[in-house]
């Protein structure tokens, strides 16, 4: 049986070290439930095996600071904002980007094929910040003393959730994985007025690319009714406060729940 540790609230030693090796694999809460986290492509073989999930989807990039973010995405100026806004506030937040020149060609120099796991066909991938303490100090450790990124996917079977209990993760992941680390009293007290039914399972997702994976042009304090702007793709936690900062923004942006992703 894979090892069960809760989380202390701390930094997981155990789940970095894994994480820094070869073909890692570990499941850590979120903020609305549990993920499972690697950082290579054998690790990433292993996500889609325990998950048995389809491959056409945007790999998700978990950053643990503005700086990984602003060295790995393009942004404008406005998107680069809106990120602030939300880490500001500690609000979860995931954006499809095309990844900087630069930064994917270091996605590439790892010489694993990691790149054909991470990013969809238009070249982008899912970055994502805030999305819940413990693996964000993992994240963060993981970039500022090894260099190293940290991939992600939701723990549970595909197209199923886990309801924010690690016992809902399946025995699939349960016997994949080299670790979990358990905190169903963190991920519980993030909605706190929410029943297992009736609470977030994902966070909001916003496309700031167009239907070829190019960055969305600026707007402008002046313009009005911009066609390639952000659209919600997914709806989540915070969407109410993540609508209004989008608003405060960007003149013209979407919603389209589930279009593409």
């Amino acid at each position: 049986m894979t090892k069960h540790v809760h989380w202390n609230g701390q930094l997981n030693q155990e789940g970095f070290d894994i994480l820094n090796g070869d073909g890692g694999c570990i499941v850590t809460p979120t903020k609305v439930g549990y993920i499972i986290m690697t950082s290579d492509r054998a690790g990433l073989e292993r996500k889609f095996e325990a998950k048995e999930r389809n491959r056409n989807k945007p790999g998700v990039v978990l950053c643990g600071s503005m700086a990984e973010l602003r060295e790995l995405a393009q942004l404008t100026p406005e998107i680069d904002a809106f990120y602030q806004k939300h880490w500001d506030e500690d609000i979860l937040l995931g954006c499809i980007l095309p990844w900087k020149p630069e930064a994917y060609e270091k996605l590439k120099a790892y010489g694993d094929g990691r790149e054909e796991l991470m990013t969809d066909v238009r070249g982008t991938s899912c970055f994502v910040i805030k999305f819940g303490v413990a693996g964000e100090q993992i994240a963060k450790e993981m970039w500022e003393k090894e260099g190293k990124m940290v991939y992600a996917s939701s723990a549970n079977p595909s197209g199923k959730g886990n309801r924010g209990k690690v016992e809902g993760i399946g025995e699939r992941i349960e016997n994949t994985v080299d670790l979990v680390i358990e905190a169903d009293d963190y991920v519980a007290s993030i909605q706190p007025d929410k029943t297992v039914e009736t609470r977030y399972e994902q966070g909001v997702m916003v496309s700031m690319v167009d239907k070829d994976g190019k960055l969305i042009p600026e707007q402008g304090a002046g313009s009005r009714s911009i066609d390639n702007c952000p659209v919600v793709i997914r709806k989540g936690l915070d969407i109410d406060k993540i609508m209004m900062h989008l608003s405060d923004h960007f003149n013209s942006w979407n919603y389209r729940q589930g279009e593409y992703y």
